[in-house]
């Protein structure tokens, strides 16, 4: 089940009790009744965490969902409607539904820089698709390349939902190069996906640079509501200019880089550009070509360039083109050793 519907079950479920006004709700008995309701759903055990249900409250006391449920606490402990028979099933569209079904489309259309989604069109393709196979008992005919086995997908809405809201996350989190877990405070500003991986980029403090966390690495994710949230003017459209993929080496500028292409590959790389900055100089007798781009250096360029094997050939700058070389010159060598 997605985490949006279990989230409009949570949300129903609170409105439930707390419109019985005949017996007194705590948290800790929403947080049962939840987790009844998503049993009954989906037939296995869902626990619900503390955390969750207390942002569902803020959530639905807000005006983000059009809601603006009068939920206070008495007694510092229990939970109820300060309008007797409210509920949130009696209120009709307003115009902030109107507002958050066009912030939701807005959403949709961020897919479309995704290396998943390639426009808006496509995503509601796959939509109609999957409602054909649900009508018809069939095989859906689009097949998506993703990972279920990839870790980290459960915080996706939970970060989501952090960053709309502007409150400040609790990580828990272990890098690939750190022997043991780190716990600090993160103000999330965008989530982003690349290579079919997740990450979510912001701040530790703001006097540090922007940094991005992978989602896979996280281990635990709670809140500080008390902190006060960096607003700061992100430009992630600006920031990511002049990248391929997620590192950016702030301290780096943009560099021209010039590629030489194989006859074989430069098809492919016309039709489908390295990056947007991407310019074609020379075609060659032989077909080969020559490009530039101007990108800043980081891993994930490297990768790009190296996944060409023989077809591609830095030119230009030298740095990159004698980093090229002492890769490729180590791999042959471990190679040479089985050959010898």
């Amino acid at each position: 089940m997605s985490q949006n519907k279990n989230a409009l079950i949570r949300y129903k479920t609170i409105d439930k009790c707390l419109q019985n006004q005949y017996r007194q709700w705590t948290l800790e008995d929403l947080i049962a009744a939840c987790s009844a309701a998503l049993y009954e759903f989906e037939g296995r055990e869902n626990a619900v965490s503390k955390r969750t249900i207390q942002m569902d409250i803020q959530l639905m006391r807000s005006e983000k969902l059009g809601y603006n449920a009068p939920i206070v606490v008495y007694d510092k402990k229990f939970y109820r409607y300060e309008v007797d028979g409210f509920s949130i099933t009696d209120i009709p569209l307003t115009e902030t539904d109107m507002n958050v079904l066009t912030e939701t489309v807005a959403m949709l259309k961020q897919f479309k820089d995704f290396s998943l989604f390639n426009d808006v069109s496509d995503i509601l393709q796959r939509l109609e698709d999957k409602i054909y196979s649900e009508k018809s008992h069939t095989q859906p005919v689009i097949h998506l390349d993703k990972n279920e086995n990839l870790k980290g997908l459960h915080f996706l809405d939970e970060i989501y939902q952090a960053i709309v809201k502007k409150v400040v996350l609790v990580i828990t989190y272990k890098s690939f190069t750190s022997r043991d877990e780190q716990l600090f405070t993160f103000h999330p500003f965008i989530l982003k996906e690349f290579n079919n991986r997740w990450f979510v980029v912001g701040k530790k403090k703001g006097s540090q640079p922007i940094s991005n966390l992978a989602l896979d690495r996280i281990i635990k994710v709670d809140y500080d509501f008390a902190a006060s949230y960096l607003d700061e003017d992100f430009d992630s459209e600006n920031f990511y200019k002049h990248v391929v993929g997620v590192t950016v080496n702030t301290g780096s500028q943009p560099r021209k880089i010039e590629l030489w292409i194989d006859a074989i590959n430069a098809p492919y790389v016309i039709t489908k550009p390295l990056h947007h900055t991407q310019r074609l100089i020379k075609t060659n007798d032989d077909g080969s070509i020559i490009i530039h781009v101007l990108l800043r250096e980081n891993y994930e360029l490297d990768r790009l360039l190296l996944g060409f094997g023989n077809g591609l050939e830095v030119l230009k700058p030298e740095r990159l083109r004698k980093r090229m070389h002492t890769i490729l010159y180590k791999g042959l060598e471990r190679y040479n050793k089985d050959v010898e």
